[in-house]
C-alpha cells in the first residue's frame, strides 16, 4: 500500500445545541482536559474542543441530538482508583467492568449521555 495510518487525530462526540458550558464543566473542570481554540471558520458551528497530551476530543453540536450509547472513546489513565475517587466527589457515576482481562476499567456517561470508557492496564 502507498498510504500509512499514523494516529488518531481526534475523537468527536455529539451534544445538543447550546451545551458548550456544560461540556466545559465536564470535560474541562471535572476530567481536566484543556480547551483547544477552534478555528474561526468552525466556531460558528458551535461545540467545543479539548485536548490532553497529543490527543483531542471534539464535542460537536448535533440536531436532532442522540447520545452514543454503545460507540465510545476509551481513555487510558494512570491511577484509575484516584480518578474514581475524584469522580465520586464530583457526583459523576461510574460503572466498574471486570470483563476485560488485564484491565481495571470503568464506564461513565458525559452530561449528554455519551458513553466513555476509562481503563488502566494492570501489569
Amino acid at each position: 500500500m502507498s498510504f500509512v495510518f499514523q494516529s488518531i487525530d481526534h475523537v468527536q462526540l455529539a451534544a445538543p445545541k447550546g451545551s458548550e458550558s456544560i461540556a466545559r464543566k465536564f470535560y474541562g473542570e471535572i476530567l481536566g482536559f484543556t480547551e483547544v481554540e477552534k478555528p474561526a471558520l468552525l466556531k460558528k458551528r458551535g461545540g467545543v474542543w479539548f485536548g490532553f497530551g497529543s490527543y483531542q476530543i471534539h464535542i460537536g453540536i448535533e440536531e436532532p441530538f442522540a447520545p452514543a450509547k454503545k460507540a465510545h472513546p476509551a481513555f487510558q489513565v494512570e491511577n484509575l482508583d484516584a480518578l474514581k475517587g475524584h469522580l465520586a466527589e464530583c457526583d459523576v457515576n461510574f460503572i466498574v467492568d471486570v470483563d476485560l482481562p488485564g484491565a481495571n476499567r470503568i464506564y461513565i456517561h458525559d452530561p449528554f449521555g455519551n458513553r466513555i470508557e476509562i481503563l488502566e492496564w494492570i501489569s
